[in-house]
């Protein structure tokens, strides 16, 4: 009787402390983004940016207006008046949504996947690109961005 008294014990001692690490882990686990609101031609898209050098001194220019011009069927671009902080790598494959910094002063909204030699800085992602390539696809389009916090 003992024996078992001590294996309930120990089972719950182990079970309580599993519980908070767990609450614990889950919390350090999901990183802080920082939500912005993104309107091409009257639609919104929401996005998450980084936590970055490069992401934080873009979201200070917040909000901003942009008119946007198209390259290569894939992306839009525009150029800020100001250089941000950049780190740029080798991304190898961009995401629709992906939202990039070329350079030190170039931003980049990515409408199509494809595979790319180029590097960039990420400076967030639409959370849901659908539609993103139509509103965006043709020609230049005028875009706002303004922060959700």
């Amino acid at each position: 009787m003992k024996k078992i008294f001590m294996i309930l014990c120990a089972a719950l001692i182990f079970a309580g402390c599993g519980q908070n690490s767990q609450a614990v882990n889950v919390e350090e686990a999901a990183p802080m983004k920082n939500s912005v609101t993104i309107q091409i031609n009257g639609k919104n898209f929401s996005a998450a940016f980084e936590n970055n050098p490069s992401a934080k001194k873009f979201l200070e220019l917040l909000p901003l207006e942009v008119e946007t011009t198209e390259l290569n069927g894939n992306e839009k671009y525009f150029y800020l008046d100001e250089n941000l902080p950049s780190d740029s790598v080798r991304v190898e494959k961009i995401h629709a949504g992906d939202v990039m910094l070329f350079g030190s002063n170039c931003v980049v909204i990515f409408y199509k996947d494809f595979l790319t030699g180029y590097s960039y800085t990420r400076l967030g992602k639409i959370e849901n690109p659908d539609g993103l390539e139509k509103i965006l696809g043709a020609g230049n389009v005028r875009v706002k961005f303004s922060k959700n916090f």
